[in-house]
């Protein structure tokens, strides 16, 4: 009875504040309309790609509810640009509605095919207006996107079926087919230039007995789950090379995503890998800069090469979702290295192989999450899904002058099957390295660091003092513990830090002779 007699109240008083109420009543607009931002700048797309989706706040900040008459895009109908006004999408609105001391959003993109304009020269500079009622209460804010030409390789789509052409790989002479989506490269394809930046989806494959040859200041940029394989019998060689313009960083080959906002600018994970497939031959790297991929650079198998499967040099590897480099039974051999940010290792060459790195600087300073390894990974076996062991020969794995460091610890893991059968041959000489052992968690002959065929003139973890690892800025200063500990014998070799610096009189360890950090302001 008592719920009953409460429900009939409670209407009662709603009924009562329902007749009292009056309806809203908006007064045009008078032209005092506030917003969030004068210019809505797009940042940079690719011809005919989507943007992101950016928005634009408009106040109502008088004591009056207001009616706009009109909101549109000042080129109409033709504009490139589209608005979405209380969730229904257009290109022009009449009556919109804001409550007093309310707001409203703007959601605005673009899609700018670039062909439409004369003479655009590779950029063009597109703009519009949205425009706010009119006549003398009329207001505008501008509209801005600067669209970039670009080659496009795609994987072919049946018109019928609408499905996406996969990829059969030939991995040491055997044929194997795929669920990746991708194709090979034509003939006319095999030389990219700094003419125009490349986009890529799905993956470009370098078919066998080809050469993909990639020339200084060229600009890669992949879709979500695309990259570069190449194929047994196949090669690429990027030639990227110095450039006195730090800024501009001209001559360096630059391989990221498709993402160009802000935003996505240090996001692990965009797009694929570089694979040099089981049999690929005389791969080199040289002045790249290679981020925010899922794993950096793939290489398999060929240990035993006269020359290294890979050769990489002067070459940035950062913000890798998983590996920066992951070797599995290959030969790799690198110099003026720097791989940082790495959701396992940056380093893992696993399953055995051969491995040289001198004067690089290999540290994980990974802040997204827990993760599994530490910066350097070496071990000579691999798993089925059996839980049964392959188990191969590590050859040689040689650090030399290097940096190992990071933001865990202990940052090396040797991680060896003993098996008479095979070798497990390491070293590491005059490299600075983190690896502290409170809990004696790390025994056996492995972590012998007394032992010299395995350890010589190391300095274990003292500061390394970097300029900022959370922006990949890897080159040391005045207090680093690295200054002038590098063996001379190896600077005479790699005469030149990745910046060009003379190393010679007096070697730093890692990729960068050291400089004085400006003072902060």
């Amino acid at each position: 009875m008592k719920r009953y007699i409460y429900f009939l109240i409670t209407l009662g008083f709603l009924m009562l504040w329902s007749s009292c109420r009056k309806d809203f009543e908006f007064s045009p607009s008078t032209g005092s309309l506030q917003f969030s931002k004068d210019t809505v700048y797009l940042d940079t797309v690719f011809t005919n790609i989507g943007s992101s989706t950016y928005n634009l706040k408009v106040y109502n900040k008088s004591d009056d509810d207001i009616s706009i008459p009109a909101v549109r895009l000042a080129l109409g109908e033709t504009s490139n640009y589209r608005l979405s006004v209380d969730g229904i999408a257009g290109k022009s609105f009449n009556n919109i509605e804001v409550l007093a001391k309310d707001s409203l959003f703007i959601f605005i993109e673009s899609t700018i095919d670039i062909k439409n304009f004369t003479n655009p020269n590779g950029t063009y500079l597109y703009t519009d207006q949205i425009e706010f009622d009119a006549g003398s209460n009329l207001q505008k804010v501008e509209l801005v996107t600067l669209v970039q030409d670009a080659v496009f390789i795609y994987p072919d789509r049946d018109n019928t079926t609408k499905v996406v052409e996969t990829l059969t790989l030939d991995i040491g002479g055997e044929l194997v087919e795929t669920e990746l989506q991708g194709r090979k490269l034509l003939p006319t394809e095999l030389t990219f230039t700094k003419e125009k930046p490349f986009v890529i989806y799905g993956f470009a494959t370098v078919p066998n007995g080809e050469t993909l040859t990639i020339e200084a200041g060229s600009r890669l940029h992949f879709h979500e789950n695309s990259g570069i394989i190449v194929s047994n019998g196949a090669s690429i060689n990027v030639n990227g090379a110095y450039s006195n313009d730090l800024d501009l960083l001209e001559n360096e080959v630059i391989f990221e995503g498709d993402r160009l906002e802000p935003g996505f600018s240090q996001v692990p994970g965009q797009w694929g890998t570089i694979w040099l497939l089981d049999g690929s031959v005389d791969n080199t790297i040289n002045y790249a800069t290679i981020k925010n991929s899922t794993i950096g650079v793939l290489s398999d198998g060929n240990p035993d090469e006269a020359n290294d499967k890979l050769t990489i040099t002067n070459t940035q590897i950062y913000n890798s979702s998983s590996f920066g480099v992951l070797g599995r039974n290959t030969s790799i051999s690198g110099e003026n290295v720097v791989i940082n940010n790495s959701g396992l290792s940056s380093f893992a060459g696993t399953l055995g192989g051969k491995y040289n790195f001198t004067h690089s600087t290999i540290v994980n300073y990974w802040d997204n999450g827990f993760r599994q390894f530490p910066a350097v990974l070496l071990n000579n076996f691999v798993l089925d899904e059996d839980n049964v062991a392959t188990i191969a020969d590590l050859t040689e794995a040689n650090f030399n002058n290097c940096i190992i460091y990071g933001n865990d610890n202990p940052e090396v893991l040797l991680d060896e099957i003993e098996d008479a059968s095979v070798v497990f041959n390491f070293k590491f000489t005059n490299c600075l390295i983190r690896f502290e052992d409170n809990s004696n968690n790390f025994t056996g002959v492995n972590y012998d660091f007394n032992d010299t065929a395995k350890y010589e003139g190391n300095i274990f973890n003292e500061d390394p003092n970097f300029k900022d690892v959370e922006f990949n800025e890897l080159i040391i200063g005045d207090d680093s513990a690295a200054n002038g500990q590098g063996l001379s014998s190896f600077a005479t070799q790699i005469p030149f830090d990745i910046l060009n610096v003379n190393r010679t009189s007096l070697p730093d360890l890692g990729a960068y002779q050291h400089i004085t950090f400006p003072e902060d302001d």
